[in-house]
């Protein structure tokens, strides 16, 4: 009786995020839909992309000529906010700005790290906020993006012709992350499926959702929104900079996410371990440093990614029916993010061994924050104590 009410539940929320959960497994929300038919980027449109950059000299330079070379009618300026690197990133960046003969539209800012209370993106950004702030003449946005990504060319006036017509504060895309490596064929997609369960997209972008979230890979700000929020000191805080920043600016007006296949991450992932140190630096935060949630979000990934494939197989009827009906109904749902990543969709019905293992990763974020070494980026340790 207890088996079949825990095969019961677990079908029961499949179902529910089936088809309750805003269809965040359709993945219906890309970019390549986001501007309206015969959007265009406004005449004069002036734009500034802030690149918080800590130690990237290996992948600055491809991400900044993604950036210089961007097919923009407008104007457009990149400032990158070198974060005490200690590899020569700025000079690498500088160098491939003068390469490109756009030595002109750079400007390398110093951050100083971060002030206590803030966590170190968050300052560099607020260091080149600043700093965009006190321009003669303010740009109609801003784009924060992170130093280890490259851009196709048309992305930029893509966003801004989308956020013009759209009249968003806040437009965000889900960086495609690389899926070369077995750990990343294996994890990256199963990251992207367990993002979109928690901030189904289509949900955050509906006006009348209260769920907010933003990808900090590429974010277009309206800066005048943000400063009325409070600007980056109101998040200043967050580990999860990104759905903070999106919870920010939702309250001033429409935000949009979506998926891109056009600007793509350039930092590999080749191991378990690698994986392991990106999930494990902010899970325990998405839980608020709670033990009562992590408790709860230990039970719920039991019951609904565990036990349905561990009763199909070992279970007695009715259990095990119910189970590989929910096994069957998980595997379904994730077909569509193994597609988008060029996978084959018989990798969905290892998801449940896929999703223990990000349960793993939690239990050791918790740890660690626990012993005072949580939020690791870099040799600084983020997360609040």
């Amino acid at each position: 009786m207890v088996l079949t009410l825990i095969a019961l539940a677990g079908l029961a929320a499949w179902l529910y995020l089936l088809i309750f959960n805003s269809g965040f497994w359709r993945l219906t929300e890309h970019d390549r839909r986001f501007a309206p038919a015969g959007a265009v980027v406004p005449q004069g449109a002036h734009v500034v992309a802030i690149v918080p950059a800590r130690d990237e000299a290996e992948v600055i330079a491809t991400s900044v000529a993604s950036l210089l070379q961007q097919e923009f009618s407008g104007r457009f300026e990149v400032v990158l906010v070198d974060d005490e690197s200690t590899d020569g990133t700025a000079d690498v960046a500088r160098a491939k700005a003068a390469e490109l003969g756009a030595a002109e539209r750079l400007t390398i800012l110093q951050s100083g790290g971060p002030s206590d209370g803030w966590t170190g993106k968050i300052a560099a950004m607020h260091r080149g906020f600043t700093y965009m702030r006190g321009l003669e003449k303010q740009p109609d946005f801003v784009l924060f993006c992170d130093a280890d990504i490259a851009f196709a060319p048309p992305v930029l006036s893509r966003l801004v012709a989308g956020a013009t017509a759209r009249k968003t504060v806040l437009s965000s895309l889900m960086v495609k992350l690389r899926c070369e490596s077995a750990a990343e064929k294996w994890f990256v997609p199963a990251f992207v499926f367990f993002f979109q369960m928690l901030y189904p997209f289509r949900a955050v972008n509906d006006p009348k959702s209260k769920v907010a979230g933003a990808a900090g890979g590429v974010m277009l700000v309206r800066p005048g929104a943000l400063a009325e929020a409070g600007g980056l000191p109101a998040i200043r805080e967050a580990l999860i900079d990104d759905c903070a920043l999106g919870a920010l600016m939702k309250r001033q007006g429409p935000i949009w996410l979506g998926l891109t296949d056009d600007v793509h991450s350039l930092r590999p992932y080749p191991r378990l371990a690698d994986i392991e140190k990106m999930v494990t630096r902010s899970a325990y935060a998405q839980l608020d440093y709670s033990p009562v949630k992590l408790a709860g979000a230990l039970l719920g990934m039991i019951v609904v990614y565990l036990a349905p494939p561990l009763l199909a197989i070992f279970g007695a009827p009715p259990a095990r029916e119910i189970g590989l009906v929910a096994w069957m109904i998980m595997a379904q749902a994730y077909m569509p993010s193994l597609r988008f990543y060029g996978l084959s969709r018989a990798r969905a019905f290892a998801l449940p061994l896929i999703a223990a293992c990000y349960t793993w990763f939690t239990v050791v974020s918790a740890s660690r924050h626990m012993r005072g070494r949580g939020g690791e980026w870099k040799g600084r340790f983020q997360a609040p104590a």
